[in-house]
């Protein structure tokens, strides 16, 4: 029986593994299994002797559960098991697993396993010894010895990683070589191995050399695959053409200039230069510009804004959250003055309008809005999502700047460089930087511009990390903390991971609590913890606690807009001590006078959200600084990233930590991380140059074969990549 990657697992390996394969790992073809990859090998002959182990060492052993005691903790909720192991040589190590239901049911006395962690000691009075913490572990296969790798594969609950080797075995066995996507020459010329042998050798190396050849493969075609996909969007682009928007003498981008109080930063001159020789072209602009929390993106937009509105033309704002949304309107407002009250009295005589359109506007607002800016009265609009509804008509809509892109993928921006019979010109504003490499490919439609100096006067930020579960005095501390900043004439921000109400419907984020993260920096043993805590349940109990006396307010994303406008208000004109928020306030809130920022459950968010709520405070005069609340353990992963965030506040530095730690996401759609992603092995930090390399490749093909309509191998790759919906979109409209 020969099978081919469109065959069924249950044809191959039979009905009952079939199904299993089936769940939670969703694979369900011969080409699904040989496409889930192994995410480490232990090479049999560097298997580590407990005898020999030091602390600080990463290890991989196999030995036997010796013995195994379950208790409860003390300060979290769960169980613990302590556990020695024993290796063939009778040496003894002792291991801790701080989720004990989880593991107990196979680290169990006289199971024979492979552990792999990090050496630590554990002191107890005067007795220290080495030992474990929480470990990886895997059963092992019975005829594993035959082979000079283990390889261990993305394993779930019921189907073990020697479960998932055995049937990949099973499957090469009868697998006919696929079609190669890549043309022979291509493949000789950049030295690559076929795509048959890649995908048997990535599952059974016979050498180390064999597992390289078949894994640069393997990141090759996922590469290409990308900047195919992206060098077909870049050409569909090109080919509408966009309205010139060259600067003028005397308009409004002068005047504004002119009525600066500071001067701009020699980077910001800079990005103006490139984003004005842009705008000037008739092929539409697509630029990204990342720069600090800080760094002066806002100005950098207006001004790109005025030189459009300057040529008769409107330019429009898309934020995240009504919070930013409204406070980037009352932000542009001020910085214009009187250059931004067109219609108004007091007004400039060649001023422009600034008009806000959001979601939940009442139906007399909203109408007054859309009237402003079909007629073209409204120079720049500022809005959330409701900007890309059809039923927002623009006069001339002559540039987009999308603000926190990391919130927006290329269908949304497609969506709005759609408008008109002309292409909007496209600025991308994010404050969560990424190295310029990476920048390419997770915007790889866009040109990158970054702003890495900050402007002067900001102020120092202190960031600490407070162990409530071990420490809780050191909680009280925090609650005193507030109470001196407040003391000397600062406000407070004390930020939650959830609003309220029940966890099970809180664990998914609802469209209308919009400007809330998922708990995308959750610990791995977050299903033993406590809910996450909830601004609408602590804020009280706090109130009428240790923060009594003080004013309060509560600030999150399912209040109603103008709720939310009063409170943001009310914060920014001094009138509340403390804002208790969730992650709304993420981004773009500036008040200067704000110089504490608490973080509950700190370990429940990303290290970019950390970085973004750090740089709320310390925008004025005084310091500010960021505690960092967690209940996790020390040498846990949770610990291990809030102490690099409490290290450093380097936001190109975390961001690197940041995608180091978690997935890149679907890079091409509206997800920018987690669990969608279509690549399996290309890491945007550890393949730059591939990345890079395949770039040039993929744009060369696309320039001499615009829909690849030649290379049918390539248009495959494609959707393999993307996905039959994107890739239509890709390969057809060109």
């Amino acid at each position: 029986m020969k099978v081919d990657l469109d065959t069924s697992l249950v044809d191959v390996v039979g009905a009952a593994t079939a199904k299993a394969l089936g769940g939670k790992l969703e694979l369900h073809t011969v080409g699904d299994l040989v496409r889930h990859y192994p995410r480490r090998y232990v090479e049999r002959g560097k298997l580590s002797d407990i005898a020999g182990l030091a602390v600080g060492d990463h290890v991989t052993v196999i030995a036997t559960v010796a013995s195994a005691v379950t208790r409860k903790m003390q300060n979290r909720r769960g169980s613990l098991m302590n556990a020695v192991i024993r290796d063939a040589k009778g040496a003894e190590l002792a291991c801790t697993f701080f989720n004990a239901y989880k593991v107990q049911g196979i680290v169990k006395v006289g199971a024979t396993l492979m552990f792999s962690g990090t050496v630590s000691v554990y002191q107890r009075g005067r007795v220290s010894q080495l030992q474990l913490t929480h470990p990886e572990f895997e059963e092992l296969e019975e005829d594993s010895a035959d082979r000079p790798f283990i390889s261990i594969y993305p394993a779930t609950k019921g189907v073990p990683s020697s479960a998932i080797g055995r049937s990949v075995r099973q499957v090469l066995a009868l697998l006919d070589d696929p079609t190669d996507p890549l043309p022979e020459t291509l493949r000789e010329s950049h030295g690559l191995a076929s795509l048959g042998s890649a995908l048997r050798r990535i599952h059974v190396p016979q050498s180390e050399s064999e597992r390289f050849a078949a894994m640069a493969r393997l990141v090759w075609d996922e590469a290409f695959g990308v900047q195919l996909a992206l060098s077909l969007q870049r050409e569909r682009s090109l080919r509408r053409p966009a309205a010139p928007s060259p600067r003028l003498a005397g308009g409004l981008l002068e005047a504004f200039d002119a009525r600066l109080p500071f001067t701009l930063t020699p980077g910001q001159v800079a990005v103006g230069e490139e984003i004005a020789a842009d705008l000037g072209r008739p092929l539409p602009m697509n630029r990204l510009v990342q720069g600090d929390v800080g760094a002066g993106k806002t100005i950098v937009a207006l001004r790109a804004m005025l030189q459009v509105v300057d040529s008769g033309r409107q330019a429009a704002m898309l934020a995240p959250t009504e919070v930013l949304a409204t406070q980037h309107a009352r932000s542009l407002r001020s910085m214009l003055g009187p250059l931004g009250a067109g219609g108004e009295l007091g007004s400039a005589d060649n001023a422009t309008q600034v008009t806000l359109l959001t979601g939940s506007m009442s139906t007399a607002e909203r109408r007054k809005a859309l009237l402003d800016i079909q007629s073209g009265a409204a120079g720049i609009v500022v809005g959330t999502h409701a900007i890309i509804e059809d039923t927002v008509g623009f006069a001339e809509l002559g540039l987009v700047v999308v603000d926190e892109q990391h919130r927006f993928g290329v269908e949304q921006r497609d969506a709005l460089r759609g408008r008109g019979e002309r292409t909007p010109h496209l600025l991308v504003m994010t404050a969560t930087p990424i190295p310029r490499t990476v920048a390419m490919t997770v915007y790889g439609d866009l040109e990158v511009s970054a702003l890495t100096e900050l402007p002067k006067g900001r102020s120092p930020i202190r960031t600490t990390v407070v162990p409530a579960g071990e420490k809780p005095s050191w909680l009280e501390r925090v609650w005193a903390r507030i109470r001196e900043e407040v003391a000397g004439g600062h406000q407070c921000y004390v930020v939650f991971p959830r609003v309220g109400g029940e966890y099970a419907t809180a664990k998914k984020k609802s469209a209308s609590d919009e400007g809330e993260e998922p708990d995308e920096g959750a610990d791995s043993d977050a299903e033993e913890r406590r809910p996450p805590l909830a601004v609408e349940d602590v804020a009280p109990q706090l109130a009428e606690g240790p923060l009594a006396g003080l004013r309060i307010g509560i600030l999150h994303g399912k209040l109603p807009a103008d709720e939310k406008e009063l409170r943001m208000r009310a914060f920014d004109a001094g009138e509340l001590d403390v804002l208790m928020a969730t992650t709304v306030i993420e981004v773009g809130v500036d008040v200067p006078n704000a110089t504490g920022m608490i973080i509950m459950d700190a370990d429940r968010f990303g290290l970019s959200q950390l970085h973004q709520l750090r740089g709320r405070v310390g925008r004025g005069s005084a310091p500010g600084v960021c505690l960092l609340v967690t209940d996790m353990p020390a040498g846990t992963t949770a610990r291990e990233r809030l102490d690099a965030i409490a290290g450093t506040t380097d936001g190109f530095e975390l961001a690197r930590l940041d995608l180091e730690l978690r997935r890149e996401g679907d890079i091409l759609g509206a997800t920018q991380s987690g669990t969608r992603s279509g690549l399996k092995l290309l890491s945007l930090l550890r393949h730059e140059e591939v990345i890079a390399e395949t770039r040039v490749v993929a744009a060369h093909l696309v320039a001499s074969d615009p829909g690849l309509a030649n290379h049918p191998g390539l248009r495959a790759l494609v959707t393999e990549t993307v996905g039959d919906e994107q890739a239509a979109a890709y390969l057809d409209k060109v």
